[in-house]
């Protein structure tokens, strides 16, 4: 049965076997790998099996989860994987053996005093800007991670590549855009791109995008390579392994 083995400094803090409830981890002490550190949110993460893969996913922490060195929302994790939490590294072990979590038991959930603070070490940084030059996985797919990605092709833009990190993405002018349209007379919200649970929708908002050169009056499902034109700008839609 899998293991997971909480670490810190290279010491095992605690083990436990993933089994048919999702573990979860957080700072919350009623949590099934509870990480007593203030950069960890209360309920950070889960690790669970979905379609006979085991599952991390982050649950909206502040600091972020990182596997191995990639800051993710959702990774299918393998044997040897390495996944950090805060100063703290769990260690993935398939062919391990410790307790199932209802087993050793939980503690109850205590008061929330403290709010998670922001964790700024060398390490996070470094881990921070490795994931911004490859790219944050929204992908969740068989493969290892799919990165999806805008490139500009032509118009004015604040930047010439864009990876889709949120599940709303603006195009526009507006201080909410994560497209930000240059020009005096861009709409503030060209259009936007909606993350699904089945992948990325692009749909109108003060202007009719065209995909592949056909205008969308409605939300459209984006396929790799798919080629779009808003008030202007030029956009390649791909997905990075």
């Amino acid at each position: 049965m899998p293991k997971l083995s909480l670490m810190f400094d290279n010491k095992i803090v605690k083990e436990v076997s993933v089994g048919s409830r999702p573990v979860t981890i957080g700072r919350a002490p009623d949590n099934d790998l509870p990480v007593d550190n203030l950069a960890v949110s209360n309920y950070h993460a889960k690790v669970y099996y979905e379609a006979g893969r085991m599952v991390i996913e982050d649950l909206n922490s502040l600091n972020g989860t990182f596997v191995n060195d990639l800051r993710i929302e959702r990774s299918t994790l393998h044997d040897g994987d390495n996944v950090h939490i805060g100063k703290h590294t769990i260690k993935v072990d398939t062919s391990g053996d410790a307790p199932l979590p209802w087993q050793t038991g939980r503690k109850a959930a205590a008061p929330r005093i403290n709010e998670t603070m922001v964790l700024d070490t060398k390490e996070r940084r470094q881990m921070l800007q490795q994931a911004a030059a490859m790219g944050e996985s929204m992908q969740f797919a068989s493969t290892r991670m799919k990165v999806p990605t805008l490139v500009v092709l032509g118009g004015k833009s604040d930047q010439k590549e864009y990876v889709l990190t949120n599940k709303l993405t603006v195009i526009g002018k507006s201080a909410m855009a994560t497209i930000r349209l240059k020009g005096w007379f861009k709409p503030q919200m060209a259009a936007q791109i909606n993350q699904r649970d089945d992948g990325y929708y692009l749909g109108p908002g003060d202007k009719v995008p065209t995909v592949n050169g056909t205008p969308i009056p409605g939300p459209v499902r984006l396929n790799n390579g798919d080629m779009i034109e808003v008030s202007g700008v030029k956009l390649n839609f791909i997905f990075r392994e």
